[in-house]
């Protein structure tokens, strides 16, 4: 069974400040905000939601399949989906633009800032889903804002569910489109900040909101994940990392870990259990596509 995951393909350019960002920022200067941060690390990854949860999927042995766009400049991330064994065939490369970048700068504390150029990603609806025999899941995560809107139409008409993850994407839509996202969806996957604004965007609890779906997945960092199914809330305590050395591509981890459990036909509080490791695993090391499985990790799921 293969799991199409539609989001963004972006290189991830990181880097490190040694301080804290709330040392630096005054707040009763916000109107006049003019700041510049010393940043001694820095290094350029394979990142982008779409490429981290296809490797977490395939690293716990998964068979995922990114829906995504690249640029002119996207060869050699392709070539190295192919490497490690990922399906290429729904990305699309266009001529005439350069792959999505970010730039995300962490602090000591993991606090993160991003600026994100969407690039290729804005013309990520051009890719159209349909039925296939070997589909039989699939997920959107950020990415253009069309695309977000017809993937989740299409996979409703071809029959497949998914998890709407809107992310950092969440701010583009409305409370009538998310809504729409809600109803076409099976689960709904967002961290406690984004599950307010969801909330508050639909006019709705989360209790009511879980109602809607499935199942509803609330992660909350470092303290694990609420899982919440018919109105009823579940928790699912974190894994603690052995060492933190870099947050980015965490949620992702976790995406993928949820995937692969909804492969299995595993509950929910299972799936999110085993996205609470993984995310362990993965924070341990520098970059989003980084770190490695071992059967540990799935013999105790």
């Amino acid at each position: 069974m293969a799991t199409l995951i539609c989001g963004s393909l972006a290189f991830d350019t990181i880097m490190s400040f040694e301080g804290r960002f709330a040392e630096q920022i005054l707040p009763d200067q916000l109107h006049i905000l003019n700041v510049s941060f010393l940043v001694p690390g820095l290094r350029r990854d394979f990142g982008g939601c779409a490429g981290n949860i296809a490797y977490a999927m395939r690293q716990l042995g998964g068979t995922p399949l990114p829906m995504a766009a690249v640029g002119n400049d996207g060869d050699d991330y392709v070539r190295r989906m192919r490497e490690l064994g990922i399906g290429t065939e729904f990305i699309r490369q266009l001529d005439d633009t350069y792959t999505a970048q970010a730039m995300i700068m962490t602090d000591r504390d993991n606090n993160q800032i991003t600026a994100f150029h969407p690039g290729a990603m804005a013309q990520a609806h051009l890719n159209r889903i349909v039925a296939r025999e070997d589909i039989r899941l699939g997920i959107i995560s950020p990415d253009g804002r069309d695309a977000m809107l017809q993937h989740a139409e299409q996979f409703h008409a071809a029959g497949i569910p998914f998890v709407f993850d809107p992310g950092q994407g969440l701010p583009m839509f409305n409370g009538e489109e998310l809504a729409r996202f809600v109803a076409l969806a099976t689960w709904v996957t967002v961290n406690d900040y984004e599950g307010r604004m969801l909330c508050d965007r639909m006019g709705v609890e989360l209790d009511a909101l879980s109602r809607r779906v499935q199942g509803l997945v609330v992660t909350l960092g470092g303290d694990g994940c609420d899982i919440w199914e018919a109105g009823a809330k579940t928790h699912v305590p974190p894994v603690r990392a052995e060492v933190v050395v870099d947050p980015t591509g965490c949620g992702d981890a976790w995406r993928g870990a949820l995937l692969h459990g909804l492969e299995q036909g595993w509950p929910l509080a299972r799936c999110a259990a085993l996205g609470n490791r993984l995310g362990a695993l993965k924070i341990a090391s520098r970059g989003p596509q980084n770190y490695q499985v071992d059967e540990s990790l799935l013999a105790d799921a």
